[in-house]
């Protein structure tokens, strides 16, 4: 199947990327529609971009499978931790307008307002934090969270307790020893930037990545209005076999206030303009961030495989080199995107149900597109 799809999409990809930066993206329906089918998701979605812009595009399926609703190439989906690439671009502005440095640390920022602050977390820095080399525990204990949300509030006010109680217990490892993914340490990192910012993480999202880089539909949570279908939802695998919808409330959604490890939503136009700066950025484009800040967001830190919100896959043949790429899901729904900059190419993927089916067509839509775009180098 994936040989055929390659057959398809090869003109596409290939009459895309030599196409002018003004003419509509070419469509990937066909190529995707196949894979979808045969792995029976409620949809499955696609984007190509490069430092041009976005190339390609598609979607196809249901926006949920008890509905006829089609999904769209404008619809949202929930990135989950690819959010992650976000907050620490986030962090790069603000290193760039003077709040932030680098190697600024927990205790300069929220030792004053915590003074239940553990002495492991005092000098654990920003860069730690974003490159998951902070010693943090993947979520902090779970009745943390759920004392978080029974307490109320606003979501920074939420997020604020959840950072005090979790740094008043030491770190699970020694900072910079090794890689943990984390969560939490993720969270931290969000009320550094609000802290120093004076202002709410979603509020600083939108005015230094969403606005400036024209993600005009972009936002946070799960996406849509209840009880209209006028998203896709998320889903979950049912009992009695196949997916059920998962309606939208509280429980469609991890807490709001996790949200710089993992709340973003997109449609696949915008995230399109999001990795395209990233591989400007690649290509020494200073128009958004300087090139010590593209630098920094991209390199791994010593002793991990982790840059600052993304995972470094130091070869691949398809790439040409380097990948950086990231996976993203908040268990209703699962997102990838993997930039190549030696190809100056990017390709998001994405669906409304998280779970093991959604591995196959996942690994064999990138094939397709990368695969695709290869064979006309």
């Amino acid at each position: 199947m994936v040989v055929g799809v390659v057959r398809v999409f090869a003109v596409v990809v290939l009459a895309a990327r030599a196409a002018s930066a003004l003419e509509e993206p070419r469509a990937l329906e066909s190529a995707l529609e196949p894979i979808r089918a045969s792995a029976s998701l409620p949809a499955l979605g696609a984007a190509v971009a490069s430092s041009r812009g976005l190339e390609a595009i598609g979607a196809v399926g249901r926006r949920s499978v008890d509905a006829p609703a089609l999904v769209t190439r404008d619809d949202l989906w929930h990135v989950g931790s690819c959010t992650k690439a976000i907050t620490a671009t986030l962090a790069a502005r603000l290193v760039e307008r003077g709040l932030l440095r680098w190697d600024t640390t927990i205790g300069e920022v929220l030792g004053p307002s915590i003074p239940s602050l553990h002495d492991g977390w005092k000098r654990v820095t920003i860069a730690s934090l974003l490159a998951h080399r902070s010693g943090a525990s993947k979520n902090f204990p779970q009745d943390l969270w759920e004392r978080m949300v029974a307490r109320g509030g606003s979501v920074r006010a939420q997020r604020k307790f959840f950072v005090r109680e979790g740094l008043a217990a030491p770190p699970e490892k020694a900072p910079d020893t090794e890689t943990i993914y984390s969560n939490a340490g993720f969270v931290v990192a969000g009320a550094m930037l609000e802290q120093l910012a004076d202002e709410g993480w979603e509020d600083l999202v939108r005015r230094e990545v969403f606005e400036p880089l024209g993600m005009s539909a972009s936002g946070f949570g799960a996406p849509g209005t209840p009880a209209l279908l006028d998203q896709p939802l998320g889903h979950r695998r049912a009992a009695t076999g196949g997916f059920a919808p998962v309606r939208l409330g509280p429980g469609a959604d991890i807490p709001a206030a996790g949200g710089p490890a993992g709340t973003v939503h997109v449609t696949l136009a915008d995230w399109a303009r999001f990795a395209s700066a990233h591989l400007r950025g690649e290509r020494g484009d200073e128009s958004y961030l300087k090139q010590a800040q593209w630098e920094k967001l991209h390199a791994p830190l010593a002793g991990g495989e982790y840059a600052l919100g993304w995972v470094v896959v130091p070869r691949e043949e398809w790439a040409g080199g380097r990948v950086l790429r990231h996976l993203g899901s908040n268990e209703f729904w699962i997102a990838e995107i993997s930039l190549a900059p030696e190809k100056d190419l990017a390709v998001m993927i994405v669906t409304n149900v998280a779970d093991d089916a959604a591995e196959k067509p996942f690994r064999e839509t990138l094939s397709a597109l990368t695969t695709a775009a290869a064979s006309g180098k």
